[in-house]
């Protein structure tokens, strides 16, 4: 940052500020945690004598193991695009008004973990549900490793209830996805030809929240080769949703070639590679019994509710491990 006429190229600049600002967050938080460690020693034996101090003791003792637990985190997150920002979108799948309904409960089970880490959320578009819920919606979440912490929630979400659409309370069960894209602003990592753009733009309508203005200024971008088609209707301006479209068709054209990538080395090492990202990953069971469960790390949990609340972390830092593992 300190070479002569860093900052006369604005989109690099910006990149590695950003780079250096989270690479000193956890340097200071390391510098932090280390100090307070060799104070916990320290009040550890004064307690010994003096038992007074076991309230104080304990506190400390709560807080260097969470933060220690938050840096181990830190250190799983080691794919190029896991600092950086996230698209964020949740499909209904089979189920009909109940997959709608499941997919609306998921969405905001995601925002809410976002609220919890500080990111920062904007809504892109949102199609209602004929009778409830939402048949999509899209958002990014901007925050140090959203799409790191997020890529573990890719997948098939399956839920298990009494419907409430369901006249003779009937047991149902309900299915949504979610894709996890890498949000790329830099136009070099992905090439794209203008010439397989198919570009429309659309009024906005229907329950798409606060957020969604109802304007003609939405934009649909369908790549052709590839069949992706993204939409963004958030902002009044069409040329604002055309730039905020091509960074989410670049993300998801940059997902796809990894995905490929990562399909060829299995081949390559002779291994069985599904799908991943079609695959059914965590079942939400409200009746008979209540439970959460990870079908990738067999993590479980009783408090259905909690989870549907945003809270995620046992089940994402579970699979973020699991990966890890088995990369060696």
């Amino acid at each position: 940052m300190g070479e002569p006429g860093f900052w006369g190229d604005q989109e690099r600049a910006a990149r590695v500020s950003a780079e250096h600002a989270r690479t000193q967050r956890k340097l200071d938080a390391y510098r932090r945690l280390e100090s307070d460690v060799d104070d916990l020693e320290t009040l550890d034996e004064l307690a010994a004598e003096d038992e007074s101090l076991a309230g104080e003791l304990r506190e400390q003792y709560a807080s260097v193991a969470q933060r220690l637990a938050d840096l181990e985190l830190e250190r799983l997150f080691s794919g190029p695009y896991d600092a950086g920002d996230a698209v964020v979108t949740v499909n209904s799948g089979a189920g009909g008004t109940d997959s709608q309904d499941w997919a609306e409960m998921l969405l905001r089970m995601l925002l809410r973990f976002a609220e919890k880490h500080g990111f920062k959320v904007e809504m892109v578009e949102a199609s209602p549900g004929e009778e409830a819920g939402i048949k999509s919606a899209t958002f990014i979440a901007r925050g140090d490793n959203a799409y790191g912490l997020y890529s573990a929630e890719k997948g098939v979400h399956r839920l298990v209830r009494i419907s409430p659409f369901d006249s003779q309370s009937r047991r149902h069960t309900a299915f949504a996805g979610v894709e996890v894209t890498p949000l790329v602003d830099a136009v070099s990592d992905v090439e794209i030809d203008e010439d397989d753009l198919q570009i429309d733009t659309y009024r906005a309508s229907g329950a798409g929240g606060q957020h969604v203005n109802k304007t003609d200024s939405a934009v649909r971008i369908t790549h052709r080769p590839t069949g992706i088609v993204v939409q963004c209707q958030n902002e009044r301006s069409q040329s604002s949703n055309k730039t905020t479209a091509m960074a989410m068709l670049r993300s998801k054209l940059l997902e796809l070639e990894e995905r490929k990538r990562q399909e060829e080395l299995a081949k390559e090492r002779g291994e069985a590679q599904s799908a991943e990202w079609g695959n059914q990953i965590r079942s939400y069971v409200l009746h008979p019994y209540t439970m959460v469960k990870d079908h990738r790390t067999n993590e479980e949990a009783g408090d259905v509710q909690r989870v549907l609340d945003g809270d995620l972390d046992r089940f994402v830092r579970a699979e973020l491990e699991r990966r890890a593992a088995a990369a060696g």
